[in-house]
């Protein structure tokens, strides 16, 4: 099993992060945000990779974030550096992930104070297809933050139509809390999704008419650790009864597919 969207720090920044992360989004973290902790918790569940996303919250951080990445990846870490839409040459930085081996990107709208659909980001978009990046996106409201639409499922349409090449992971089941608009602008559509942090928050029910009505290639397993479980978001997922195959897909075969394109 492969889990798309996960969350780890430095281990001297985990004891500071972790903690502040948790109260902001009012949630009980499940490890203690490290690399050790994250491997502990895929044995406990299962999971033989883990893709581990960063955020750059402020220009510049990019470089330590790419250093960090590249000393934790390993065959079961794997790592996606983020960068800031302010950040000089967008276009240097993304060659030098590209050329590290890395297969893309985590961006977040509200950590990073961008609209999905903002001009100023079709540069990034346009880069990341030109180094053949995919790019792992919050999209939904936060948790933690008010509900500004900065990458509801219009505004997804609306980049993904301008940019069809671009590679786009929507995360939290296509848009976090905004699923009846997911049911109206995504589902069906060749645009991939992740599940994580919605069981619990979405009825089962609806849950599993999303799953079953999406093409079967473009949805991932998620869990958003250290904010949920691994072991329980797979047994959510599992406890939908989905087809033998869909359920194969989503765990595994689509997130290989993009990571090693196998």
């Amino acid at each position: 099993m492969i889990d798309f969207h996960t969350h780890a720090f430095p281990d001297d920044l985990a004891r500071r992060a972790v903690p502040a992360l948790a109260k902001i989004g009012n949630v009980s973290p499940h490890t203690d945000g490290t690399i050790n902790g994250l491997l502990a918790s895929m044995d406990r569940a299962g999971i033989e990779r883990s893709v581990v996303c960063s955020i750059a919250t402020k220009p510049g951080q990019w470089e330590s974030i790419f250093t960090w990445s590249n000393a934790i990846r390993s065959d079961r870490i794997i790592p996606l550096p983020s960068l800031h839409p302010e950040d000089t040459d967008i276009p240097g930085i993304l060659r030098a992930i590209r050329d590290a081996g890395f297969r893309g990107i985590k961006m977040h709208p509200y950590y990073q104070d961008f609209l999905l659909d903002e001009e100023r980001m079709f540069g990034l978009y346009e880069e990341l297809v030109r180094n053949d990046l995919l790019v792992v996106m919050h999209t939904g409201f936060d948790i933690g933050y008010p509900r500004i639409r900065r990458a509801d499922p219009v505004r997804i349409v609306r980049v993904l139509d301008l940019f069809p090449e671009l590679c786009m992971v929507t995360t939290h089941l296509g848009s976090w809390d905004d699923w009846d608009e997911v049911q109206k602008h995504i589902v069906g559509r060749d645009i991939h999704m992740e599940i994580s942090f919605t069981f619990g928050h979405l009825p089962p029910e609806v849950i599993r008419a999303i799953l079953t009505a999406h093409p079967s290639t473009h949805i991932l397993f998620g869990s958003d650790s250290p904010w949920r479980s691994q072991e329980e978001s797979i047994r959510e997922l599992r406890s939908l009864e989905l087809p033998e195959s869909l359920e194969h897909a989503i765990l595994r075969q689509n997130a290989s597919r993009l990571l090693f394109r196998s």
